[in-house]
């Protein structure tokens, strides 16, 4: 089946239209509403029979789905047996009660959702996410609350009626997470109605709540942005400065837990160490450093792997790299490392260039990267950075 979503990921989403504002303007700054009148714009992507197939036939663990009801309180236990196993029973009759049907990582269980996560990781350069809502006719989930990461709301099946309030924190850090009672919503700032081939984003410190619309139940998916942050960046470039200077590798003083301790010589210490910070601090380092943090978090897509692990590569097989797979070429010596999803693999110096050429993007054959380049080929489609074209 074919997948449109996966040509422009963000812009078949949101339009192809607004991607250049959404980074200029809109992205973690407000919400944005695409309302693109085409009922079946996201076939093949997922379905209430999908989610019936995954609930009812695969023996999920508790975390992998939860349940929710804003008019009243779910415990796990109502759901989850005595081995730690989703009772499927108890899921079906209390979604008929009115409680929405929560899919957690989906993209773990459904490969379309997968190769969707794929696709965006490589437009935004994060941890892409998804959960799925099932909620019946005339349910809420939840009640008015704030994510702590922006998200993506594909409307698949159903209708969803939302409203969206203040920002009582504003782009929350991963550590923020909404407690009840303890934000206020703000006024009422925007209403709208989600149908079936929409979407919207959210971005994270928005408060808001949705409930089903109209007579029929509601499936959406929620496309989470687990993002790295400024802060993050810079954590990492502090500890680079700290292995070249010794002053920050010094321990705090002997006694500073005390309360009586004198903080005045520490304060003073503590200006001239920023100081130092802020003149050798550099940022290459550090971003190869979240670059190859990034790359090795990532699972490896490389289908069909193991099915062909034994079959033996002829003059007319071509390769090409995949379009989403991320990879970063680095060298130690006389060793040229490719870092790629879950690990790394070290090729020696005089391989790079055909290595470069293998993960140029253009189809070729093994005679096209020299004699011998068979080993080579085979390394990279184990960890799916070559795939059969």
């Amino acid at each position: 089946m074919q997948e449109p979503w996966l040509e422009d990921p963000l812009g078949y989403l949101i339009g192809a239209e607004r991607v250049t504002d959404f980074f200029a303007r809109i992205y973690e700054r407000e919400a944005l509403i695409a309302a693109h009148n085409a009922p079946r714009r996201f076939d093949g992507l997922l379905s209430i029979d999908a989610v019936d197939r995954l609930v009812t036939s695969v023996d999920l663990r508790e975390g992998q789905l939860d349940l929710a009801n804003a008019a009243t309180q779910i415990r796990r236990s109502d759901y989850v047996d005595g081995g730690g196993y989703i009772d499927r029973g108890a899921v079906a009759e209390l979604h008929r009660a009115g409680a929405t049907i929560i899919l957690q990582q989906a993209h773990q269980l459904e490969p379309s959702l997968g190769r969707l996560c794929r696709a965006l990781e490589h437009v935004f350069s994060s941890h892409v996410q998804t959960n799925l809502y099932l909620t019946p006719p005339n349910a809420q989930g939840f009640r008015t609350h704030y994510d702590n990461h922006d998200v993506l709301v594909i409307q698949v099946e159903g209708e969803k009626a939302w409203r969206l309030y203040g920002k009582p924190v504003e782009t929350p850090y991963r550590g923020e997470a909404f407690e009840a009672g303890k934000y206020e919503s703000g006024e009422l700032r925007q209403e709208f109605v989600l149908k079936a081939g929409d979407c919207a984003y959210v971005p994270r410190g928005l408060m808001h709540d949705a409930m089903t619309s109209g007579a029929e139940p509601s499936l959406h998916i929620t496309v989470g942005l687990i993002v790295r942050t400024w802060a993050d960046l810079m954590l990492e470039a502090v500890s680079e400065v700290a292995l070249r200077e010794t002053e920050l590798r010094r321990s705090l003083p002997p006694g500073y837990t005390h309360a009586n301790f004198d903080r005045a010589a520490a304060r003073a210490h503590l200006k001239k160490l920023a100081e130092t910070v802020a003149r050798e601090i550099k940022l290459d380092d550090a971003l190869d450093l979240s670059i190859d943090t990034f790359i090795r978090s990532r699972p490896a897509d490389n289908r069909f792997a193991v099915r062909d692990a034994s079959r033996l590569m002829n003059a007319s097989d071509r390769f090409k790299t995949p379009r989403f797979s991320p990879y970063r070429i680095a060298e130690d010596g006389d060793v040229v490392i490719v870092i790629a999803p879950g690990g790394e693999l070290k090729f020696k110096r005089e391989e790079r260039v055909a290595l470069e050429r293998a993960l140029s993007g253009t189809p070729f054959a093994a005679a096209d990267l020299g004699a011998g380049t068979e080993d080579m080929i085979a390394r990279l489609l184990g960890y799916g950075l070559l795939a059969r074209a």
